[in-house]
């Protein structure tokens, strides 16, 4: 454990960044997954429109660094593929 004031500040502010990132993370695998499902099923429309929020909370992943920008644009770009190919 931690003796220094700076070393335990440090702990507290990893540990509140760490649940954050995951949070994201979480929230953006279940957008995409229900994207994919929606396309599985035949719903193109409802595919779309959840396409769209994945897409906008992978860019809001990129800008607060929780994902790095190119891997961002590499999934929204094989999203979008699929809903296309999709429609």
């Amino acid at each position: 454990m931690a003796n220094h004031k700076s070393a335990l500040k440090r702990i507290r502010q990893t540990a509140k960044k760490n649940a954050r990132n995951r949070f994201a993370k979480a929230t953006i695998r279940t957008k995409v997954k229900g994207t994919l499902a929606a396309l599985e099923a035949g719903n193109v429309d409802e595919a779309k429109t959840l396409a769209r929020e994945a897409t906008k909370l992978l860019d809001k992943a990129a800008v607060h660094g929780v994902l790095h920008k190119k891997n961002v644009s590499r999934k929204i770009s094989r999203l979008n593929k699929k809903v296309a190919a999709a429609s």
